[in-house]
């Protein structure tokens, strides 16, 4: 078994989930509140900016030139993606309170930490999920459709060929990172990668219940 399948069996159960919360489905039916997208919009591009710090770390603790450069474009790409699509989406919906939400910030927190403080297997493990996840779930709505616009045109970005041959490459060098780890360092890597999925169910589910600190 590849280093991912043995990533993905150990979230099965946790994907499940995301595909059945509601903040996906309405996104499906077109029933999504507003409101609860604009929260996600505004919470995503909090969490980019941070992601894309994350993915600058892994970059810099690559063991490969190719990975550098994989991982460098990417954030680049991150931060490009959170100033062009987020700007367009908030015209259309306005903006919202800018505070960083609960799940948000915890989210991050995670992230930065392990990325900065772990390997670099710790690193690619934690950042994994928002790749793999983003493109089973873009896969998953593009063949259900919306009937909302805009919600149809988040879906796309997601579920079409160019962000899927991203990911690609990130589950490539996913399997050469884990490969030659020892078993109590897969099993660190496979805690993140858990860890990480968890959170991405959190931070839809922040989203849709518009999430804001309760003090």
């Amino acid at each position: 078994m590849a280093p991912r399948d043995v990533l993905w069996s150990d979230i099965t159960g946790i994907y499940g989930a995301i595909l059945a919360h509601p903040f996906l489905t309405g996104l499906a039916d077109g029933t999504l509140p507003r409101e609860a997208f604009r929260h996600y919009i505004v919470q995503d591009a909090h969490y980019l900016r941070g992601y894309a710090k994350a993915l600058a770390v892994c970059a810099a603790k690559a063991p490969t030139e190719d990975a550098t450069l994989m991982f460098a474009g990417h954030a680049a790409g991150a931060i490009a993606a959170e100033r062009d699509l987020h700007a367009s989406l908030l015209d259309e919906l306005g903006t919202l309170d800018d505070e960083v939400a609960p799940a948000t910030q915890a989210y991050l927190s995670y992230l930065l930490a392990t990325a900065h403080g772990g390997s670099y297997a710790d690193a690619v493990g934690a950042v994994l999920p928002c790749y793999w996840i983003y493109a089973r779930v873009g896969e998953h709505l593009l063949a259900a459709g919306s009937p909302d616009p805009l919600y149809a045109r988040w879906i796309a970005m997601y579920g079409g060929e160019d962000f899927q041959g991203v990911v690609d490459a990130v589950l490539a060098e996913t399997d050469r990172a884990a490969g030659a780890l020892s078993e109590p360092d897969l099993a660190r890597m496979r805690r993140h990668f858990t860890t990480t999925s968890r959170y991405e169910w959190m931070f839809w589910d922040g989203a849709y219940r518009q999430e804001r600190w309760p003090v």
